[in-house]
């Protein structure tokens, strides 16, 4: 989920070389039953007697079948409905892409103490673990299967239910997305709209043959945010764009690393994106990266963290720290290279540090309560307020967000009939190594 960078601190940073700146029961007849007949029978009977408990005996010692134990699962279905904590028992989940660190850092692969740092942080790595496992099992199903003329709305269902269905938590139940579920809403951004567009109940937009369009798709598991997006096109004349930015978020991914300088891996990005064109309907257009959107550090429960990764060259001198979690992510535009806030919200996110405000309208003090039960921090849209019953609420969301206990999202859209790219991945940078972790065989 994209991060918004302002354009004037972004012209600050470049411009000012001195500015510094994530039984049946198994009994028969019982004895009563047996004796309550025995005096009624004769002598001539005796033989009958004695065969009964023969029989009885031989049934006795029948043996059963042991019950055989159903398989356990071990290739997803489609649509995706196993449990990942099934395919993959014991919090066995695969690892992302390791890579070594360089030149200074290099000691930190074999360093006793760095390894000691790493394996306590178990937990912390099998959440992520899940979640990303989770989040490449779904895209990948839905980049074979989203196809032009379904909706939008269709596919963002479809996306994530898969979601909650892996992680065995369908948010329908007080508390239960906050556990594990959706990091935040679905982005199916077109054409121009680069970033933070779902559809809203009633939306009948229908997916074309000649659209681009980003799925930028959040999964967490306990707080723990996997962020990563990919770009879909059905026409080749579309394929340069798309080219750029997958290598440009590539090159983001190759260069991040402790005590590396924000504003010099911004430059990498952008040296990487803008080295492409593109040539569509007979006109060639350079690739622009978008300087307005960034890439950004991920905390628990919360999407967008205090550190911000530029698409372009700055001059901001801080650094990525061990431990951090970054969501290296690109933009690519044929258009401006900038986005402005355009068209109807769909997302929106508490605060982390919203004000205590005396809220006099009822409708937003209860929808407060229930945000803050249901999704915490975590992103929401109007979709999930619908699904967990509430209704007419509205009114009271934007008193929310005039009130700043709120935050609203609105698409961020570059100029009318300019195409725009997306690529991201999630990245842990652990003691020992640097850890893609949502790196899949897909990108």
């Amino acid at each position: 989920m994209a991060a918004k960078t302002s354009v004037d601190e972004l012209e600050m940073f470049s411009e000012d070389s001195d500015t510094l700146n994530s039984s049946t029961g198994a009994n028969g007849p019982t004895n009563g039953d047996a004796t309550e007949h025995s005096g009624e029978r004769s002598d001539d009977n005796v033989d009958e007697h004695v065969s009964e408990p023969t029989a009885a005996k031989k049934k006795k010692n029948k043996k059963r079948k042991p019950k055989k134990k159903k398989a356990v699962p071990t290739v997803q279905t489609e649509p995706p409905s196993i449990l990942i904590s099934h395919l993959f028992p014991n919090n066995t989940y695969p690892r992302g892409e390791e890579v070594e660190y360089k030149d200074d850092n290099r000691y930190r692969t074999t360093n006793e103490e760095k390894r000691h740092l790493d394996n306590i942080n178990s937990d912390f790595l099998s959440d992520y673990r899940q979640a990303a496992e989770t989040h490449r099992q779904v895209r990948q199903w839905a980049q074979k299967h989203i196809k032009p003329g379904q909706t939008l709305t269709e596919i963002a269902n479809g996306i994530e239910d898969s979601v909650r269905r892996l992680v065995g938590h369908n948010g329908l139940s007080e508390g239960d997305a906050l556990i594990a579920g959706m990091g935040f809403p679905t982005g199916l951004n077109l054409d121009n709209i680069a970033a933070h567009y779902s559809p809203n109940a009633g939306c009948k937009t229908v997916l074309q043959q000649n659209n681009v369009m980003k799925v930028d798709i959040g999964v967490h598991v306990n707080g723990r945010i996997v962020d990563s997006a990919f770009t879909m096109s059905f026409d080749p004349m579309y394929d340069n764009l798309l080219a750029a930015v997958k290598d440009a978020t590539n090159t983001g991914v190759r260069e991040a690393g402790i005590d590396v300088r924000l504003g010099e891996l911004g430059g990498y990005i952008q040296e990487a994106m803008e080295s492409y064109e593109c040539e569509i309907n007979g006109t060639t257009y350079p690739i622009k990266a978008i300087r307005s959107l960034a890439g950004h550090t991920i905390l628990p429960y919360s999407i967008h963290g205090t550190k911000s990764v530029p698409a372009v060259k700055t001059n901001d001198t801080t650094k990525m720290e061990e431990g951090d979690v970054f969501a290296i992510e690109t933009f690519g535009s044929t258009g401006n290279g900038r986005c402005v806030d355009q068209g109807e919200v769909s997302h929106y996110a508490l605060r982390r540090d919203a004000p205590k405000v005396d809220l006099r309208l009822l409708s937003a003090k209860t929808l407060l309560s229930t945000i803050t039960k249901n999704f915490g921090t975590l992103p929401f849209c109007r979709r999930y307020l619908d699904r967990i019953g509430q209704e007419k609420y509205l009114l009271g969301l934007n008193s929310l967000v005039k009130s700043g206990i709120v935050e609203d999202y609105p698409p961020l859209v570059d100029k009318k009939g300019s195409y725009t790219a997306q690529f991201e991945h999630t990245i842990l940078l652990r003691p020992t190594v640097k850890e893609v972790i949502s790196r899949g065989e897909d990108y």
